[in-house]
């Protein structure tokens, strides 16, 4: 454990108020599925109320993609109880469909049917509804089903003034503070794929005929032997727009700036596709990136938006509020897909990333080299004996996450003992315990269950889908829960109606303003 760890590990412990008041929140991801597994080809059930205006469930890129979202909590085992009540009610009222409960998809229908997700005739749902058409257009129906979880996380304001930043004002601090975060956090998310990656396999239809990167388990299924998370590899995914879009978090100001430089520069192949066909629309405009969110990363510095406001545009002008952790693959073991356990390790990963030191990443050094250390973690996890690059220098998995796990235990420490809550210490042994045997990982028991049952990735994890759902189903909801669920989805189809009934402009002029609305960011510290 480093000096500066150490300091400031004391700090907080001798306030212990300060991580009480650390925030945390949930998006889960999954595809709605028939009791058979295949892809729902139905519209978002009306009984759910509006995917455009509900606060807690709506869709993701396909009609089909579920997306549940939690309120923000300051214990995780509130939060996981809200995720799962957000469960029971989705469970509870699609009683002849599942929540498929898995990164990688179900069977897929051809990729010219997978149905995009509509929001109504509203300005603010037609705009989303077409961001997705420019996603079809630019990376293909079948990879935007990949579902994910999503932490967002923040920690309260006045923990920046204990981390001896040189800022001058306090959003400063923060947004330097949690760009800080983000790096060490892409120095070490490799650790997190090894240690809760849970997509090893994936059916044989998903990769439509590309397989050749693959191993075949059975007829049925393809995976890779040492994978943790096929989900986060680059197989099947190829986009030559993004990938040179590789933003280095050295400070707020140049990530901006390389995201700005995204949403407003064209690209030749997209301006070939122009924004219209047969005089509809099928994207926002012909630039790298339609709009900031299509930038694909496994974490992002987040900041609340207003009406019609762009994502940069805010974080320039108030700084980062939040984090948003990206690359967790949905557990297939739990209905919420993600245990009490795991989130309580990620908060103290979290926390171990903002004390760390947390040195400026150079374009030739370690940013490329974080990079190839998750894509071959992904990949080639559990492999004995595989070998990372720490700072050019060789250094086993198994060593480097003994050396990290060291550090992230004495956050554990720390958290458990402001929270009054022992099972962060709990959850960091059980990661411990995964270092010293690769078989405890998710990915190896997943693997595991698939070849011992003699069972396609697909069966298995419909199975799965099915158990929960009716386990979720048999909780049942209080009256509190069901009155909530009712209220939300009335009024979300009320508020919809009264968005498509106010509109006072036209499509296109609102399309102009959207883009109107972009700033340049401008330039201070940080």
């Amino acid at each position: 454990m480093t000096d500066t760890l150490s300091i400031r590990l004391a700090r907080l412990q001798a306030h212990p108020e300060v991580l009480g008041k650390t925030l945390r929140g949930i998006e889960k991801e999954g595809l709605r599925v028939d009791h058979n597994g295949l892809l729902s080809m139905r519209p978002h059930p009306l009984a759910l109320g509006s995917a455009l205006t509900h606060p807690r469930i709506t869709t993701d890129y396909s009609e089909s993609l579920l997306e549940l979202i939690t309120g923000t909590h300051d214990r995780v085992d509130s939060l996981i109880a809200e995720i799962n009540e957000i469960q029971r009610v989705v469970s509870i009222t699609m009683t002849d469909e599942l929540m498929w409960n898995h990164s990688m998809p179900a069977h897929l229908p051809a990729e010219q049917d997978i149905p995009i997700a509509w929001y109504g005739t509203s300005n603010t749902g037609m705009i989303k509804h077409v961001y997705r058409r420019g996603l079809a257009e630019r990376y293909g129906k079948t990879m935007q089903c990949i579902a994910g979880l999503h932490y967002n996380f923040s920690f309260d304001e006045s923990i920046w003034d204990m981390l001896d930043r040189g800022e001058a004002s306090a959003q400063d601090r923060r947004s330097a503070g949690y760009i800080a975060l983000i790096r060490n956090f892409t120095r070490y998310s490799w650790l997190l794929m090894y240690l809760f990656g849970a997509s090893p396999a994936l059916s044989r239809d998903f990769l439509r005929g590309n397989t050749d990167a693959l191993l075949e388990l059975d007829s049925q299924t393809m995976y890779l032997p040492y994978a943790t998370s096929l989900r986060m590899s680059d197989l099947g995914y190829q986009n030559k727009a993004q990938s040179g879009l590789k933003p280095c978090y050295n400070d707020l100001n140049t990530f901006l700036q390389r995201i700005y430089d995204a949403v407003t520069t064209p690209w030749p192949a997209y301006e070939k596709t122009g924004t219209h066909r047969d005089g509809q629309w099928i994207q926002l405009n012909t630039n790298i990136l339609q709009i900031e969110n299509e930038f694909y990363s496994s974490i992002r510095p987040k900041r609340t938006t207003g009406p019609c406001e762009r994502p940069i545009t805010a974080l320039a002008e108030r700084g980062v509020q939040y984090i948003e952790v990206r690359c967790l693959d949905i557990d297939p073991t739990e209905p919420t897909g993600i245990s009490a356990q795991t989130a309580k390790f990620v908060d103290a990963f979290l926390l171990y990333c903002a004390l760390q030191d947390s040195l400026d990443f150079s374009e030739s050094g370690f940013c490329p080299e974080s990079a190839a250390n998750f894509s071959r973690v992904v990949k080639l996890g559990r492999e004995p004996g595989l070998m990372l690059k720490q700072a050019g220098q060789d250094i086993s998995l198994q060593d480097w996450a003994n050396q990290l796990l060291d550090g992230i235990s004495a956050c554990s420490a720390v958290l458990a003992s402001n929270l009054n809550d022992a099972s962060y210490i709990q959850a960091l042994e059980v990661q411990r315990g995964k270092v010293q045997d690769p078989t405890l990982t998710p990915s190896a028991k997943v693997l595991q269950e698939l070849q011992s049952r003699k069972i396609s990735f697909h069966d298995y994890a419909l199975q799965l889908s099915a158990t929960h759902a009716s386990a979720l189903r048999q909780k049942g909801l209080t009256t509190k829960e069901t009155d909530t669920a009712t209220y939300q989805a009335k009024e979300s189809i009320t508020e919809q109606k009264r968005l498509e009934s106010s509109d006072q402009e036209s499509f296109e002029a609102y399309v102009a303003r959207f883009h109107a609305a972009l700033k340049v960011p401008s330039m201070s510290k940080n």
